[in-house]
């Protein structure tokens, strides 16, 4: 049985709030939680060959994004003995020097609070790989965006001594790092990785659409803890941001829905889900800090301008398979300038601890200025080093980023991973289609071996052609033997 006065006795002593700490503990459960659910969205929306694929990806993005997180990323982030305002220093290199009471709670608890921010990022970024990028680079990728990209970003407006939190920049939970770096960068990656092979997306639609909707609930749950628990203290601004988020994902999904259905008169799941992402997307920045009556307009608005903008990859021919740049980097634009108009003191002032001159209705108005500098600074950055990541990272031996087309053919579950979501006979075995059983040349006069079967599979279809061709013919041999 616990032993609840000695418990509240040792928290008092050691000057820790317990119920800032089953916040932060919690809120890094849920916000972890949001990883599987985008792997649960991009399997859905990918075809039935590559599903596994961004499974797999998403999941070890995570892992990497963890690793990095101890390595160096917190100290790069939060480091508070930093003398610049771009990035930190190594301080905190491996997790060391860490306060053990940092204002109610142990640091390494608002450590692996934020690292969770990284871990949703990341694997929001692997979306642009879909069904022809390879996993180890993406892999490489995702350890020096996260250094190169994410950590200075999360300095500049997070840090204490960063220069966007000294100019007074309303980002409650990430527009900048998590949204607008995700999103530019997922298209820039996309671009250096090239288009699909046009042939094979003729008639292309989401293999599953109930994965779809499954993904997108796990990811509002999570959100809840992403957006609400961002304040850091249990206070009115928890429920406020809560309902703030929620706001934005209902108008949202039903605003983008109704688009949908004036051009096909059906009502899309998958854009009531597009919606709901654009919505709680569009939220991150703004849950904290303006009127709830505000998010209803944000909603709608936020919902329409991403929408349209999924027209986007398609003027510019890049290939943006999962709609990141759309959902991610505009839906953040939008709410950090949503701040800059609608941002209330009043609001931003639940927490008990903050105090901020708000935005326009606030007659605050340079703040939205400052607002399009700091997105203009994290869409520029963002684009520019990560494609100087993607150019020279492709150029090394072995870190090609995209897939073979053959493989692509195939589908990525066959050629990255060996495994499959679906281990069906049309989806891993349509041999007498692919190009290397019959096309490959003979080596010293003899026939290549088949690739996974082929021969045995067109024999068996053979034998099954001369048995129904025996059997119109009246029986064979042997049966006439027998009645003779």
């Amino acid at each position: 049985m616990l032993n609840l006065t000695k418990r509240a006795a040792w928290a008092e002593q050691a000057g820790y709030d317990e119920a800032q700490i089953a916040m932060l503990a919690v809120g890094s459960a849920m916000v972890l939680f949001m990883c599987p659910g985008l792997a649960y969205l991009y399997s859905g929306l990918a075809r039935r060959k590559s599903a596994l694929h961004m499974v797999w990806i998403v999941m070890a993005a995570c892992l990497v994004a963890i690793f990095q997180w101890y390595f160096w990323g917190y100290s790069l982030a939060f480091s508070g003995t930093a003398t610049n305002k771009f990035i930190g220093n190594l301080h905190n290199f491996g997790y060391q020097n860490l306060e053990r009471d940092a204002g109610g709670y142990p640091e390494m608890l608002f450590a692996n609070f934020q690292g969770m921010f990284l871990c949703v990022t990341v694997c929001i970024v692997v979306g642009c790989i879909a069904e022809r990028g390879r996993v180890f680079p993406c892999l490489v990728f995702c350890f020096m965006w996260a250094t190169l990209v994410y950590c200075p970003v999360a300095c500049w407006v997070w840090n204490t001594n960063g220069w966007a939190y000294k100019w007074g920049v309303l980002d409650y939970a990430g527009g900048g790092p998590v949204e607008i770096l995700s999103g530019f960068s997922a298209f820039v990656y996309s671009a250096v990785l090239g288009r699909r092979n046009e042939t094979m997306m003729v008639n292309f639609r989401p293999h599953n659409v109930s994965m779809v909707t499954i993904g997108t609930s796990f990811l509002w749950f999570g959100w809840l803890g992403f957006n609400g628990f961002s304040c850091l203290t249990p206070s009115l601004k928890v429920p406020y941001s809560i309902m703030n988020s929620n706001l934005c994902a209902a108008f949202g999904g039903l605003t983008w829905c109704i688009l949908d259905w004036r051009i096909e008169r059906k009502w899309s799941t998958v854009g009531l889900c597009s919606g709901i992402i654009c919505g709680l997307v569009a939220a991150t920045p703004t849950s904290g800090i303006i009127p709830l009556w505000a998010s209803v307009i944000l909603g709608v608005f936020t919902s329409i301008v991403c929408n349209f903008s999924t027209k986007i990859k398609f003027w510019l021919r890049v290939d943006d398979s999962m709609d990141v740049m759309a959902e991610h980097g505009m839906a953040g634009v939008i709410g950090l300038l949503f701040n800059g108009i609608f941002g209330s003191s009043a609001v931003i002032g639940y927490d008990g601890v903050t105090e901020h001159g708000g935005g326009w209705i606030d007659h605050n108005w340079k703040q939205l200025y400052i607002q399009v500098a700091y997105i203009a600074a994290c869409v520029g950055y963002s684009c520019v080093v990560t494609a100087i990541i993607c150019l020279v990272l492709n150029r090394i031996p072995g870190c090609n980023l995209r897939a073979p087309s053959d493989g692509e053919e195939r589908g990525m579950d066959e050629d990255q991973i060996g495994e499959f979501a679906y281990d069906y006979v049309e989806v891993r075995r349509d041999f007498l289609s692919w190009g290397e059983t019959k096309n490959a040349l003979s080596v010293n006069g003899e026939e290549p071996e088949p690739l996974l079967g082929a021969g045995y599979h067109e024999s068996a279809l053979a034998g099954e052609q001369t048995h129904e061709t025996d059997k119109t013919r009246g029986g064979s041999d042997h049966e006439k033997d027998g009645e003779q």
